[in-house]
């Protein structure tokens, strides 16, 4: 696992520790590999979720250090959601 990713865990899992979060998010991270939220656990195994969150790497530091908006992240295109849209804005608020 390389730093980013590594990192990327670090801040989900504290973020979901302190808010907890119902349902599976899948984050593909462009040329890293994946992370999986699910059940309060984050790992970088790949799986079902009910919803896919494609980024790079810099757009996923964005949204995690609180830089750039989720809402405004998928307006813009700079990430692609693809599934349970409700599933995402309840990540959209643990992330915002």
């Amino acid at each position: 696992m390389d730093e980013i990713m590594g990192t990327a865990m670090e801040v989900l899992q504290a973020k979901v520790s302190e808010t907890g979060f119902d349902g599976s998010v899948k984050f593909d991270i462009e040329g890293h590999g994946v992370i999986r939220v699910e059940d309060g656990a984050v790992t970088d195994q790949d799986g079902d979720s009910d919803v896919t969150i494609t980024a790079s790497p810099d757009v996923l530091k964005e949204l995690l250090d609180g830089e750039l908006a989720p809402t405004a992240a998928f307006m813009s295109g700079k990430i692609k959601i693809d599934g349970d849209m409700g599933v995402a804005m309840k990540m959209s608020q643990l992330l915002g």
